[in-house]
């Protein structure tokens, strides 16, 4: 198996390629499919033609770097979600949603509030009050950013 691997570089790129479309899938960053993409371009080289080791490494390397370079940002715009793009935004279980203060907080102060049965640290530039209403105006990693309910 080693040899018929090692014996057709077509095979060999093919399988790094899709070894590295698999490591993207776990480890987070997207840039490893970019390297595969690179790998599979090889692959095509080497079905096509018969390159030297050193031609396709070389290639190998040009077409990861390029296509990273190249594509990365546009991929990710098109596909990801950008914070930047108001446009892009989704609907999250927690805009526009009620919570519960379970502390007195607001202005430089953060503060507890409690949403589906969760407690979150939250802040506000208004002052609230233990056992209040708030509305959810958007979450921010671990903290909610809320206003009093009107």
């Amino acid at each position: 198996m080693i040899d018929l691997i090692l014996s057709k570089p077509e095979l060999f790129w093919f399988i790094i390629g899709l070894g590295l479309f698999l490591m993207e899938l776990v480890i987070p960053g997207f840039f490893i499919f970019f390297f595969g993409l690179g790998a599979w371009v090889t692959a095509l080289v080497c079905l096509i033609g018969d390159p030297s080791i050193n031609l396709q490494i070389i290639i190998f390397a040009v077409t990861s770097i390029l296509s990273l370079i190249g594509l990365r940002k546009i991929i990710q715009r098109k596909f990801f979600y950008s914070k930047d793009d108001k446009s892009a935004e989704v609907e999250d279980e927690f805009t526009g949603k009620e919570a519960l203060s379970v502390s007195d907080f607001g202005g430089l102060q953060t503060g507890k509030v409690e949403f589906k049965g969760t407690m979150w640290t939250a802040e506000s530039s208004s002052e609230i009050k233990t056992g209040q209403r708030v509305s959810i105006l958007e979450k921010n990693n671990f903290k909610l950013i809320v206003e009093p309910k009107k």
